[in-house]
């Protein structure tokens, strides 16, 4: 798939047509960034109005922690996720659900439950989530993480050229899914930015994402406070809003239509700035000085 126009974005009852901020809610008791903050339901849902009423276009639920930890099992998993997302949906009809697993068991069960959008953040190690996507006629990620196992780290990972081997990987996966029956316009690639990757890897692909966005695909960029800023920058997770604010403002310049983030409110103000930069030379300097 090829285009330099705009590809179209639908997702739920929605058609995306500017910068969407993806909200991260995770009900997990170990997230690397909130330590659990939002692990209790109550406080899961109170985080989702939050979310919202900041302008989050999508909110991204999740039940495993990325990175090692204590096994978490399917039946826990659905544990975590299923009550919210159907939470969510009856709470803010108007808001497009996301759920980040790489389980198809859990990709049904919570379809049933309302979500438009399955989160594969571990690029399709059960190939029959694009199945269930297809099946329920919702969105679908594809990610790029080098054929790492959920839940692992990469050790001395190399490519010859990470960008090359993301866009291989993540067309195959989205042309896969469209021969299975998902939508063009609800499949997303992701480079997937530290998983199989180190931080060289990852400012590889944010210097060269116009290279991805160039596919015609849209692309989802889940950059958020990772360890790639941290350690370009020297700083620890919870000082790395900055550093994540401006490969937002990078990766929405090139291109990228989807951000993944902790601060939905800070995103929506830096990615309106860059829509109105993008703009006509008078209506930019307005619409600039309105988001600050």
């Amino acid at each position: 798939m090829t285009g330099r126009g705009v590809a179209p974005l639908r997702l739920g009852a929605r058609t995306l047509d500017r910068f969407a901020v993806m909200a991260v809610v995770n009900r997990t008791p170990d997230s690397f960034f909130d330590r659990g903050a939002t692990y209790a339901f109550d406080a899961a849902l109170t985080a989702v109005g939050a979310a919202v009423e900041a302008g989050a276009d999508i909110i991204d639920i999740g039940g495993v922690k990325a990175g090692p930890g204590e096994e978490v099992g399917v039946a826990e998993e659905l544990r975590r996720v299923v009550d919210l997302v159907a939470a969510v949906r009856e709470r803010h009809p108007g808001v497009i659900i996301s759920v980040d697993t790489w389980r198809a068991e859990v990709g049904e069960a919570v379809a049933e439950a309302g979500a438009h959008l399955l989160n594969d953040t571990w690029g399709g190690p059960d190939p029959r989530l694009a199945e269930v996507a297809a099946a329920y006629d919702i969105g679908l990620v594809c990610a790029h993480a080098g054929g790492l196992r959920p839940r692992t780290r990469p050790h001395r990972v190399a490519y010859d050229d990470v960008v090359a081997d993301v866009i291989r990987h993540v067309t195959a996966e989205a042309e896969r899914a469209v021969a299975l029956g998902v939508r063009r316009d609800a499949i997303l690639i992701d480079p997937a930015h530290d998983f199989g990757k180190n931080t060289r890897h990852s400012l590889e692909i944010t210097r060269r994402l116009g290279e991805l966005t160039a596919t015609g695909w849209p692309v989802l960029v889940a950059v958020s406070n990772k360890d790639f800023i941290g350690e370009t920058l020297g700083r620890p997770v919870d000082k790395r809003g900055v550093g994540t604010m401006a490969v937002l403002g990078v990766s929405a310049w090139l291109g990228a239509r989807v951000f993944r983030v902790h601060d939905a409110a800070g995103a929506r103000r830096a990615l309106d700035a860059v829509a109105a930069l993008r703009r006509a030379p008078g209506d930019a300097v307005r619409d600039v000085r309105a988001t600050l």
